[in-house]
Order: structure tokens, then C-alpha cells, then sequence
């Protein structure tokens, strides 16, 4: 009891060390995984293997917890799967090598003698499906780890009821390491497992319950290692089917896992990942139960059928979204393009509400009326141009409606134009300066001002005060 508290405490305290120490250096090496958000270094499932297999083999080496053939076999198996998957985190390697290789290594660990040869073969496909399965858990913070967790414990229960002290060891010591991992692993992850790691737990947890159920049934059997395995097996079936069912090549990589949909219906990331660890905690224990021979078989029929709703359920999220389509030559590709107080999605070039108002005003000055000959007002025919919000002189508002003055009143208005060179005020007028004496820009000199409204009371007059001072 005292030396599997120490083991524990020893491989759980190995893992965080070491999971905090291999981060650097995989950052350096560009050892990341990039299909997150934001980049995470892939040595965390390293520091697992390594903390597992050093207390592992002290305990034997020490003798305090010798291991059978069985388990020395299924901890070397498990050591080569790693070193697979740490070459695959670093050239890249394909699913299909990873599962053959797997494979192979599965096949030195089931006990045939005992199981049979066709049944030994079922065994070792099944480990291998079983340990990519869990690699697929690797998509989102924490949930490799605490699937892991939860089903060390469980497998490590099944071993201890069986007297399989070794591998109970062994599990409990596996436990401890992704309980160390996990510090560094839950949300917002600081590094991740990889393939080195989840492989490696997949393939220890997947061949424990194989070495633990040698022996029984076919049907308890297939109960128990269902129930210990239904979060990744369903992981891997929704996947599957859903690329499947899209059209999408199964290597094709994408937002299709159950922490993806999970987000898509609107829980957080750590969310997910507690509600997705719930639901493996209660499959686990009626794998135990199971073996345990507390829940008949058949109860496992009812978690594979809530196993099978949920996946269903989640199969109709949306996750493959349409493609954009190119938008018409012209239109903008900024998302957001903002001018001053309006924001455009997508609006063609030149189509902006403000440089409409302008174009109008340009138009409505080089369309002014004529001035008539000998008068410095202009033609009473002459209409106001709606479009125009801007003039090249100001008017004031006694002009703006319309007054003249007195009749026979020979003194001008404020701010009209007096006779002669001056303008308002008596300011001498130069070659550029307006009516006021104001300087005029080069680029309205020579033009008209846009002719003063006829009608004070009418609603096209207070349209285009409105528009002019805006």
C-alpha cells in the first residue's frame, strides 16, 4: 500500500517536472502542433512515457514491485509504440504506418496460448484501432489526459480484483504520470501529448484489458472492454462517419471531433472537456461493474445505446462549412472596411454613400445656372439641383430664403455683395477671393455657385438645407 502511495507520488511528481522542462526545448526545435489555435509543443507525451517507464522499472529493479513477463512485455511494446509516434510528431509520419506499426507491436503482447489464434488476432486489431482512437482524443486541452486517467483507473481496478498485482502497479503509476501531465495540459494548454503519448497510453490501456479479460466469454468480454474504451471508440465512429457521409477523405484532418461539436453547440473549452470526462467516468465504471460481476452484461447494452444517441445527435452539428465564394471584381476583400462613421461588407469600390453624396455635389456645381447679364443674382428659372450639398460660397440665412431687401432699398444685405470691388464689410477683393473677400481654392475658381431656392416653404427647400448642412 505504502510503496504504490510512493509510486504514484514519484511518477506524478517525474511528470510535471519534466513535462515543464521538455517545453522549451520543443519550441526551439519547432516540435508543435499547429492544427490548434495558437501552437503547442507535441514533448509532453514524452515526459509521460519517460516518468512511467523509469518508476516502472525501478520498482522491478528494486524488486519492491517486480513485474510478470506479461507486463515487462506490455511496458517494452509500449516503449517501442512510443518512439513510433515521437517519429511520426517529428517527420510527419502516415496514419497507415502508425497502424501496422502498432499492430506489430500489439502482437507481441496478446497471450494466444490462452485466447486462440483467431481470437488473438481480433485482440491485436482491436489494441491498434483502440490506441489511434486515442490519439484522436488529442484535439482539444486536457481530454487525452483525463480519458487516459479515468480509464487507467479503471482497467487498474479490473487488475487488482483479478490479483494481478503487477499490472495494477503498472496502471496506477500510468494514472499518477497524466495526472502530472494534466497541470501543464489543461486549458489553456502550455504543451500537448502528441502521437509518442497517445499512442503509448492508448496502447497500454487497450492491452491491460485484453491481459485482464483473457480467459472469459466473448460476450462479457466485449461488454467490459467496451465499456473501458467508449469515449474514444465513439470519438473514432464520429469521425469516421462523418467525413464518410461528406465526402471527405478520412486522412483529411478537421473540426469534426466531439470537442469540436461540443464548442459548436456553445460550451467552453474546459467545458467540454469535463462533460465529455463525465461521460467516460460513467461508461468506465460500467465496464467495472461488469467485470466485477456487480452489472450484468447486458447493461452494457444500454451505455452502447446512449453511446450510439449521442453520436448521432452530434453527427447533425454543422461543422464542414461552404466555401467563400469569390465575390464580383471590384469588391472589397477586407471583411470590414470602415469609412469614417459607416462600415461596408463586401460593397463594390466607389459605392460608399458619402463618395455618391460628393460626386453629386461636383455635379450639381459644373451644373449651376447662368448668372443674368448685367445682375449679380441669378435667373429666377433657374431650379435647385438636389443632389448638390455643398456650394463654392457660403450664402446667409437672408439670402438662403430668398430676401432681396425693401423695394427700391439700394443699400445691400449683410453679407451680400456690395457694388463695386469690395466685397461684405469692405474687404478689397482680389483675383482669388469670393464675394466676401474670402480666398476661394483654385479648384472652384470660375465656377457658379448653386443658385439660392425660390420657394422658402417648400419641402424640396428644406431638403437641400438639410442636405447642404448635413
Amino acid at each position: 500500500m505504502l510503496y504504490g502511495i510512493a509510486t504514484a507520488t514519484t511518477a506524478l511528481l517525474l511528470a510535471a517536472v519534466l513535462s515543464a522542462l521538455f517545453r522549451a526545448p520543443a519550441l526551439r526545435l519547432g516540435l508543435v502542433d499547429r492544427r490548434r489555435v495558437r501552437p503547442v509543443p507535441l514533448l509532453g507525451g514524452v515526459a509521460v512515457v519517460a516518468s512511467t517507464c523509469l518508476v516502472a522499472a525501478a520498482g522491478g529493479w528494486t524488486g519492491a514491485a517486480p513485474l510478470g513477463d506479461g507486463v515487462g512485455r506490455l511496458l517494452a511494446a509500449g516503449a517501442g509504440v512510443a518512439v513510433l509516434g515521437l517519429v511520426a510528431d517529428v517527420w510527419r509520419l502516415s496514419n497507415r504506418i502508425l497502424l501496422v506499426g502498432t499492430a506489430v507491436a500489439a502482437a507481441f503482447v496478446v497471450p494466444y496460448d490462452e485466447t486462440g489464434l483467431p481470437a488473438g488476432l481480433a485482440a491485436v486489431a482491436w489494441i491498434a484501432c483502440v490506441a489511434a482512437a486515442f490519439r484522436g482524443l488529442d484535439h482539444a486541452d486536457g481530454l487525452a489526459g483525463t480519458v487516459g486517467v479515468l480509464t487507467a483507473f479503471g482497467a487498474g481496478a479490473c487488475a487488482a480484483a483479478e490479483m494481478m498485482d503487477d499490472l495494477a502497479v503498472l496502471l496506477s503509476i500510468l494514472a499518477a504520470a497524466l495526472t502530472g501531465f494534466l497541470m501543464h495540459n489543461w486549458h489553456p494548454a502550455r504543451i500537448a501529448f502528441g502521437a509518442c503519448g497517445s499512442l503509448f497510453t492508448g496502447f497500454v490501456l487497450a492491452a491491460s484489458a485484453v491481459l485482464v479479460r483473457t480467459g472469459y466469454d466473448a460476450g462479457p468480454t466485449a461488454a467490459v472492454l467496451f465499456g473501458l474504451t467508449a469515449l474514444a471508440s465513439a470519438d473514432a465512429v464520429l469521425v469516421v462517419l462523418s467525413r464518410r457521409l461528406a465526402g471527405r477523405p478520412l486522412r483529411r484532418r478537421g473540426p469534426d471531433h466531439l470537442a469540436h461539436r461540443l464548442r459548436r453547440l456553445g460550451l467552453t473549452p474546459p467545458g467540454a472537456t469535463v462533460l465529455l470526462g463525465v461521460a467516460a467516468f460513467a461508461t468506465v465504471l460500467v465496464g467495472v461493474l461488469v467485470h466485477t460481476g456487480w452489472l450484468a452484461p447486458t447493461g452494457a447494452l444500454w451505455a452502447a445505446g446512449a453511446v450510439l444517441a449521442a453520436v448521432l445527435a452530434l453527427l447533425r452539428v454543422r461543422v464542414y462549412g461552404p466555401r467563400r465564394p469569390g465575390g464580383p471584381p471590384g469588391t472589397a476583400t477586407h471583411r470590414h472596411t470602415t469609412f469614417g462613421r459607416h462600415t461596408t461588407l463586401g460593397r463594390p469600390t466607389g459605392s460608399h454613400p458619402r463618395a455618391a453624396r460628393d460626386t453629386g455635389a461636383r455635379r450639381g456645381r459644373d451644373t449651376g445656372a447662368h448668372r443674368t447679364a448685367g445682375t449679380g443674382f441669378p435667373a429666377p428659372s433657374a431650379a435647385p439641383t438636389p443632389t448638390s450639398n455643398r456650394s463654392s460660397t457660403r450664402m446667409s440665412p437672408f439670402e438662403a430664403y430668398g430676401g432681396r431687401g425693401r423695394a427700391g432699398d439700394e443699400t445691400p444685405a449683410k453679407g451680400r455683395r456690395a457694388p463695386g470691388g469690395t466685397g461684405a464689410l469692405g474687404a478689397p477683393r482680389g483675383p482669388g477671393a469670393d464675394a466676401r473677400g474670402m480666398r476661394v481654392p483654385p479648384a472652384s475658381r470660375g465656377q457658379a455657385p448653386a443658385p439660392p431656392p425660390q420657394q422658402s416653404a417648400s419641402s424640396q427647400l428644406r431638403e437641400s438645407l438639410r442636405v447642404r448642412d448635413g
